[in-house]
């Protein structure tokens, strides 16, 4: 468990739109096991904790959901990013470039002066 993450407040959301307007339209499950794939399974995600960022973020009105027929033949709920979402995706990855440039450069700092 040393090596997985711990996810801070409103990163899953930005990681579900992003993967969303990425790849489409996708079932819950799905945007798990691709997050969970990009992140080189450093971030790993149980259903509940998936569910709760799609109702949050459908009652945001980012991401709108349908019934639909998973790979293997199973009912699936599918979400896809509104222009609402997108719009979101925008202004939440400019601000966690600026805190992640941020972080770094008060990260090498204390490194430098160390």
């Amino acid at each position: 468990m040393k090596n997985k993450l711990d996810i801070l407040q409103g990163t899953l959301d930005l990681m579900v739109l992003r993967t969303l307007s990425t790849l489409g339209p996708l079932h819950g499950y799905g945007i798990a096991r691709r997050i969970e794939q990009v992140s080189g399974d450093r971030v790993i995600l149980n259903q509940g904790t998936i569910y709760t960022s799609l109702v949050r973020l459908q009652q945001r009105a980012w991401i709108r959901s349908k019934w639909g027929v998973s790979e293997n033949n199973r009912r699936a709920r599918y979400y896809v990013i509104t222009r609402a979402g997108e719009k979101q995706l925008v202004a939440q990855t400019e601000y966690w470039e600026r805190l992640a440039a941020v972080m770094g450069r008060v990260l090498a700092s204390e490194r430098s002066e160390g």
